[in-house]
């Protein structure tokens, strides 16, 4: 079966790219190594000139999506910009895509509902001891490296190419360039026109999903497992009642995780 290349201009710091995880989830489920996903760090702020007042837009990603959102962060000590996130998760790239795509989800929580004020090197070397199998010593030296920053000036290229950060997110697959908080059918459809096959196995259980993916918001164990959003939260807190999940409350919801 031929593997599809897609391609996703995204932002750490992007609210409407978080919005968008339980589709990324639900893709993977369904077509799982038939599309191969490259992300392309879209720059979305160099600089937040007024962080407080992007908390609405936030909030209203997360609103629609059910992701969890902790404004705490964006109103008492706001991150500088997203340019150093972005830097490092192309430098995580160096560990393999399986890699970069842990450490971008890690720094996406960090931002949206950890509280984690990730704008340095130090900070973000740090995230990399959370992520299973990532060196944070190679990390360190490859966020360091002229080549990290010439290929963020490529990445920033082909995002003006598209029509710039206002463009983020944009899922190009095939003849077709998805852009902003789509329905996952939008995501479905491209990639069936491009030539990807879904599996049509079952869904994950929601231990399966987890041991898969990590961490997940109760809106992406929806999505990922099949699971109306009223079942997906009666099932989390069953298991969590028998000691197999663990919820991490973000404010605004939770995250779930297998016990250790």
């Amino acid at each position: 079966m031929p593997v599809i290349e897609a391609s996703y201009y995204t932002d750490p710091a992007c609210p409407w790219s978080w919005a968008l995880e339980p589709s990324l989830r639900r893709l993977q489920v369904e077509f799982g190594d038939a599309i191969s996903i490259h992300c392309i760090m879209g720059g979305r702020a160099p600089k937040f000139e007024d962080p407080q007042a992007q908390v609405a837009e936030w909030l209203d990603a997360c609103d629609r999506s059910g992701m969890p959102f902790d404004p705490r962060l964006w109103l008492e000590a706001p991150p500088s910009g997203s340019h150093p996130a972005c830097l490092a998760v192309i430098a995580a790239g160096e560990q393999g895509a399986v890699v970069q795509a842990a450490y971008l989800r890690r720094v996406r929580e960090g931002l949206m509902c950890g509280r984690r004020k990730l704008d340095g090197a130090e900070a973000l070397v740090a995230e990399a001891h959370a992520v299973p199998g990532m060196d944070a010593t190679r990390l360190r030296r490859d966020l360091a490296s002229s080549a990290t920053i010439e290929r963020f000036g490529e990445q920033l290229e082909a995002t003006r190419a598209i029509g710039g950060a206002e463009a983020l997110p944009t899922l190009v697959l095939g003849d077709r360039a998805l852009r902003g908080f789509v329905p996952y059918e939008d995501w479905r459809a491209a990639a069936v026109a491009a030539g990807a096959q879904p599996l049509g196995a079952p869904p994950p259980t929601i231990e399966q999903a987890l041991r898969r993916f990590g961490t997940l918001a109760t809106a992406e164990v929806a999505v990922a497992c099949a699971l109306p959003g009223p079942r997906a939260r009666a099932q989390l807190w069953q298991l969590a009642l028998d000691w197999k999940v663990v919820a991490e409350k973000r404010f605004t919801s939770a995250l779930w995780r297998l016990t250790d």
